[in-house]
């Protein structure tokens, strides 16, 4: 039997909005509980230290598992919030698993 490996969530996120996008972040954590999810790291670009990166913050999220992830990304909790995030910022989401 394969053991489950951990899933992350990265984010490339340009703020447009910071009222609305500091809304958006108050409301994420609350939507991690009961998947297992936590933040592993919120932060602004310093360098691009290679290629090209127009992106100007990143966040890293951890879940025990990509059916942990993919079910907190497809939660009506989760989903809700996903207008407030398209007007507060442009925002790449991509999954990964380790």
């Amino acid at each position: 039997m394969r053991q489950k490996a951990p899933a992350y969530v990265i984010g490339h996120i340009t703020i447009k909005d910071p009222a609305k996008w500091d809304q958006y972040r108050s409301r994420v954590p609350g939507t991690l509980e009961g998947w297992g999810g936590e933040l592993v790291l919120r932060g602004k670009r310093v360098t691009v230290l290679g290629g090209e990166h127009a992106h100007t913050d990143t966040v890293v999220l951890r879940f025990p598992d990509i059916d942990s992830l993919n079910g907190w990304f497809n939660s009506p909790v989760y989903q809700a919030l996903i207008p407030l995030r398209e007007q507060a910022a442009d925002v790449v989401l991509i999954s990964y698993e380790s």
